[in-house]
């Protein structure tokens, strides 16, 4: 990835954020947060998976990888009629991006079944969403026909450090994920891109990931912050809840680090509770995926979190599926975030 040469923050710089005594924490993202998001406003997306299980990738943590027994059954894409009945139910509902899923290592320009997910997006693209797809690697040529048939963003998640990735993935490297990201993002799509905790990982790794992150030029868009929902038969499936507390650290370092993205509460939160979520929107969690299922995982439902978010003054975000794409720092003025609370010793 191209160094982002005017807001970047290194390790050294998180971890005195990071450890911060929490309160501390929290007011620092929050005064970060208020700066660049003036408005009460949450982002409510939608995730379906218009192709489930089957997937050649060895991933730890990910039920609809074809090496584990797990459960989840191979399907076919989704035919074209079925994802836009899904996606006017979502719009209905309220959700503003509708984000589709496939479980492949990825897509290459010319072959069938990517000429159906651009057909797809073709005829979701109109109903006044933003679009967002996640099809594994991209080339060049596979990102700019995805701008082309009318994609928002592209999501391509970095799960965690460099370092700790080789634990948990080894059909493809963290560099082959740099390679996509960039790819996504020189066509002009927004780039969705986040990491997962309780992988394994260490807080080291989870400050290193968001120094990738942070170092990205531009910035992602969106930053999904995810906690391991365990499923039985990967080799990740007896692992530990996360702390929820670590989940909200986790938020706001990332609001701090990188303050104009949406940061989203994203796989996890039926393990939060009410008042749980609630401090996760005041560090600076501002996106939520919304609705009863993340691709093979349950969500609180979406009458609950509207109850919700009208209990807390929040209001769904309109949607903009004319978003610009963040661009590079060259062209952007980016404020510096508010400074260290005086607490935290630096």
């Amino acid at each position: 990835m191209i160094p982002n040469p005017l807001f970047s923050m290194t390790y050294a710089e998180l971890h005195r954020i990071y450890h911060q005594p929490f309160f501390d924490l929290i007011k620092q993202a929050r005064a970060v947060h208020e700066e660049h998001w003036t408005g009460n406003e949450v982002q409510l997306c939608t995730l379906l998976s218009i192709k489930t299980g089957g997937c050649s990738e060895d991933c730890g943590y990910c039920a609809q990888s074809a090496r584990y027994s797990t459960g989840v059954e191979a399907e076919k894409l989704m035919d074209k009629e079925q994802v836009l009945e899904r996606a006017r139910a979502a719009r209905a509902n309220g959700s503003t991006r509708l984000c589709m899923g496939a479980a492949w290592k990825g897509v290459r320009a010319g072959t069938q079944k990517f000429d159906q997910v651009l057909d797809i997006v073709r005829s979701v693209a109109p109903l006044g969403m933003e679009v967002c797809v996640t099809l594994g690697q991209l080339g060049e040529e596979e990102a700019r026909q995805l701008k082309d048939a009318g994609v928002t963003a592209y999501n391509h998640n970095i799960d965690t450090s460099p370092e700790h990735y080789p634990n948990i993935v080894s059909t493809h490297t963290f560099e082959d994920r740099l390679g996509t990201i960039r790819h996504a993002q020189d066509a002009g799509m927004s780039v969705c891109c986040g990491g997962i905790l309780g992988l394994g990982e260490t807080i080291e790794d989870r400050l290193k990931m968001l120094e990738v992150l942070s170092n990205f030029n531009p910035h992602p868009e969106s930053v999904p912050i995810n906690a391991l929902m365990p499923m039985k038969g990967t080799p990740l499936g007896d692992n530990p809840q996360v702390d929820s507390f670590s989940l909200v650290r986790m938020i706001a370092v990332a609001r701090i680090a990188i303050p104009r993205a949406k940061i989203r509460l994203s796989a996890g939160r039926t393990n939060l509770n009410r008042e749980a979520q609630a401090l996760a929107f005041f560090a600076g969690a501002n996106s939520i995926f919304y609705g009863d299922k993340l691709l093979t995982a349950a969500n609180p439902r979406a009458n609950e979190d509207l109850a919700l978010l009208r209990e807390l003054g929040l209001s769904a975000q309109e949607p903009n599926p004319d978003l610009s794409a963040p661009v590079a720092d060259e062209v952007r003025e980016l404020s510096p975030p508010a400074p260290c609370a005086k607490t935290c010793g630096c």
